[in-house]
């Protein structure tokens, strides 16, 4: 009992449950609580930036075989258009099977989704300019290379570990904050929008969580088992960061420390630099299940039907388009509104009805984005012959 009480997940899920009731409760208090978990983000993406630059450059510079550099880009990349493809398909099947489309839209709570319909061109360049995260690991990556060509080569690794160590030190600190931010993202979420928001679209919703379960559980299960690993203690092991990700909606808050996790597992410092940074803008497994279910769910809605060609079409354009998509706040909806755009036979303004229950479906795209980041970091570790271990 001891040992539970002073392990942080205790205090993130107790801060969880009190959110909880405070938006049910006392929803005009629970909705002033949002700076908590604002301030609690923006202060965890500090350390994010000199997390990526730092461990991207410094595994690099570390590997000095830019040959082996080429081979782990390259196989991560294969490995997240395979897997982000497939969470499509998923989600396309599962929606045209389940149907959560196929509900009376008379008594559904509709939003103004016009900011993102205006938008309608999708342009990757504006996104991906936006997107920090990918900027700094192409300037990690830049640095990385050039360090290797550098006659003092060791003495700027030894300098890039002593300074990544004490970001790492300072990071440890700043996680205490944890559960003040998911209290105040539960209770702004269920204090804003309230539980009876997700009452007519409970089906979508119901939909959406049993697909992202089954992908962790069965797709993810089934690759990690190919390399004799096991999801279910891939999931033990990252718990707190599950439940960082589960407060928030936000998959970002976890991700220096689960890079430190991976690494305590077995993986080398230079994948778990090179994975985890490039897998957050290009191993979107929730975001890819969610886009292709929900336009499936739009046309439902709306009764349109779909040709296979059609779906195959917005299977293409998704994987395109949802790459831009992490990072940028709103940038899903203009990843959706670009995609109806292009098909030009489902009514944009579908996306009014998604708007209300967004919030609480944010929760599983970014837990099912890190889990899935997880286990590819583990992936191409095994694959570079690395040793895991899984408690």
């Amino acid at each position: 009992m001891q040992k539970v009480i002073t392990h942080l997940s205790f205090y993130v899920l107790l801060a969880i449950i009190a959110g909880i009731i405070l938006g049910i409760y006392e929803p005009a208090i629970a909705i002033q609580l949002e700076p908590l978990a604002k301030n609690f983000i923006s202060l965890i993406k500090i350390f994010t930036y000199p997390i990526i630059f730092l461990t991207v450059s410094l595994g690099i510079a570390s590997m000095g075989d830019l040959k082996k550099v080429g081979r782990i880009g390259v196989k991560s990349l294969v490995y997240f258009e395979i897997v982000s493809t497939l969470s499509l398909a998923i989600g396309v099947f599962m929606a045209l099977w389940i149907q959560p489309g196929n509900i009376n839209k008379d008594g559904l709570q509709m939003q103004d989704p016009s900011k993102y319909t205006q938008a309608t061109q999708f342009n990757l360049w504006p996104i991906v300019k936006q997107n920090t995260n990918l900027q700094i690991l192409l300037l990690a990556i830049v640095l990385g290379f050039v360090l290797n060509f550098l006659t003092k080569r060791e003495k700027y690794i030894h300098q890039l570990g002593r300074l990544t160590h004490y970001v790492f030190m300072a990071l440890k600190y700043v996680m205490y904050l944890a559960p003040l931010g998911a209290l105040g993202g539960m209770s702004f979420a269920v204090g804003k929008y309230g539980l009876k928001t997700l009452i007519p679209l409970g089906k979508l919703m119901g939909t959406m969580y049993l697909t992202m379960a089954f992908f962790i559980v069965i797709v993810l299960g089934l690759i990690l088992k190919y390399y004799q690993l096991s999801i279910f203690k891939l999931l033990k092991n990252i718990k707190e960061e599950l439940l960082i990700v589960f407060a928030t909606s936000s998959s970002e808050p976890a991700m220096p420390s689960l890079m430190i996790k991976l690494e305590k597992m077995g993986c080398s410092k230079s994948v778990v630099g090179l994975v985890v940074p490039t897998g957050y803008s290009f191993n979107l497994d929730g975001t890819s299940i969610y886009l292709s279910m929900a336009v499936i769910f739009i046309a439902q809605l709306y009764n349109v039907q779909l040709s296979t060609g059609e779906i195959v079409t917005m299977i293409l354009i998704l994987m395109l388009t949802s790459k831009g998509a992490a990072g940028v706040t709103g940038s899903g909806f203009i990843v959706l509104a670009s995609t109806l755009a292009t098909l030009q036979k489902i009514p944009i303004e579908g996306l009014a009805f998604l708007l209300g229950v967004d919030k609480f479906m944010s929760e599983a795209r970014a837990i099912t984005n890190i889990i899935g980041n997880s286990a590819a970091t583990l992936v191409i570790s095994k694959s570079e012959g690395e040793t895991i271990h899984l408690h």
